[in-house]
């Protein structure tokens, strides 16, 4: 199954600045796989450990010594340790934390050693008083798979090429067939056993139970990881998403996840789920001008899942009403279609996005996305229709250099107004300025 995140390990592995790695992602997003792949195609050898596993971790990291911890590591894993040929893997890292903290002294006293660590906590564990080598490590996230792994994991190569040289003029001569295949990965999703899954040929409601299994997962994460008085609040705020993403208004509302909640009360909640990767915090700026940061509103925000097979079984969707006909992109008040716009943009890259909404009126803008030092507008729609009442007063008001809409029609340029097709959004932004 190809990932994209493999160039940028390629690109780590020949960086003249390479660090130790520290890969960051959700529970079952393929940090595990990736990791070990990448040592297959691009090491001789391949020295892997799972903290989870092996017990003698919690005495390896005793001291910082690291050259009786290489030593130990060849003991463990029985392959040899020799710099520039071994990738060093240290999984599940968030069970032995000062692991974490010994990344330090890898880069200080053994930078020639090539060594990549993985957790589906560390988020958490990082906010939880572990010294962090700042400085001293590369970093990297992982996301579930896009629409263009999808369609390359699902043999549909050429479609992806397309978009990918965004070749607008072939994509729209298999226009209707890569809606249809958008309209699979909107029920199927990004999660690489769930795609797996399908690719087998196993039928939609087993792939729903399996998708309902990875939720039951994360609740038992909660249960078993978040602080006993906030694992309640935390699991009510991520059971509440479908709902708040229903309303034409997607702004997180308190009030949905419980009657007369204040913020105070669910601060660490959210912060919790934004560390374990499981949902995406969108927040609000008050004016549309770079850098979006500065005009930052922390007191509204939208939260969105992180993959959208995943609000689709939390949502409880049947797999007629997904992929057949265009119901889907427009149910739950375009629900599903921003939860889509938002992650192939966050699978894309770092770009920093917020949402826009104008005091005292109804102007609001799904998504602004910062690319260097311009400010985009991305309406975020599912249609054919493309007036949008709101978009068109934004940008006649504030003249974006570039706006983008989405729609399910073919690409299109009209002046300053790019009006993409939804199969299309992580193409079109793959290569905008960071």
């Amino acid at each position: 199954m190809e990932r994209s995140i493999l160039q940028d390990l390629l690109k780590w592995k020949q960086s003249k600045h390479r660090k130790p790695l520290i890969l960051n992602g959700a529970r079952q997003v393929g940090k595990t796989w990736v990791l070990r792949h990448f040592g297959e195609v691009a090491y001789k050898n391949v020295a892997y450990i799972n903290c989870d596993r092996e017990p003698r971790m919690a005495t390896l990291f005793a001291d910082f010594d690291v050259q009786r911890i290489l030593k130990a590591i060849e003991v463990i894993t029985q392959v040899p340790v020799v710099a520039g040929q071994t990738l060093i893997i240290i999984d599940e890292v968030q069970e032995v934390p000062r692991a974490i903290q010994a990344l330090k002294y890898f880069y200080e006293d053994a930078a020639d050693q090539h060594i990549a660590v993985a957790g589906s906590l560390l988020g958490i564990m990082l906010h939880e008083g572990i010294s962090f080598p700042v400085g001293k490590v590369n970093t990297m996230r992982m996301y579930p798979l896009s629409f263009a792994e999808f369609l390359k994991a699902t043999g549909k190569e050429s479609y992806a090429k397309v978009l990918e040289e965004q070749d607008w003029p072939s994509a729209a001569v298999v226009h209707e067939q890569l809606l249809d295949c958008l309209r699979h990965y909107f029920y199927v999703g990004g999660m690489p056993e769930i795609v797996q899954a399908y690719i087998d040929g196993e039928p939609m409601w087993t792939i729903r139970d399996m998708q309902n299994e990875i939720l039951d997962n994360y609740i038992q994460d909660i249960g078993k990881h978040a602080p006993p008085r906030e694992v309640m609040r935390i699991s009510m705020v991520f059971r509440s998403i479908p709902g708040q993403l229903s309303k034409e208004n997607k702004k997180f509302v308190y009030v949905v996840v419980k009657e007369g909640a204040r913020a105070r009360e669910f601060e660490i909640a959210l912060q919790w789920l934004c560390d374990a990767g499981l949902v995406y915090k969108v927040n609000r700026v008050n004016k549309p001008e770079a850098p979006l940061q500065y005009y930052e509103d922390f007191s509204a925000f939208k939260l969105f899942v992180l993959d959208c097979g995943l609000l689709g079984a939390m949502s409880n969707t049947s797999a007629d009403s997904v992929v057949i006909g265009d119901g889907v992109f427009e149910e739950y008040q375009g629900a599903f279609t921003e939860q889509y716009v938002l992650q192939e943009m966050k699978a894309n890259s770092e770009l920093p996005i917020f949402y826009y909404s104008k005091e005292n009126s109804r102007q609001e803008i799904d998504f602004l996305v910062q690319c260097g030092q311009q400010v985009i507008p991305v309406e975020a729609k599912s249609g054919k229709n493309l007036q949008s009442k709101s978009f068109g007063s934004f940008c006649k008001e504030h003249n974006p250099e570039v706006a983008v809409k989405t729609s399910l029609l073919p690409f299109r340029q009209n002046n300053t107004v790019t009006n993409l097709p939804l199969y299309a959004v992580r193409a079109w932004f793959d290569g905008k300025e960071r």
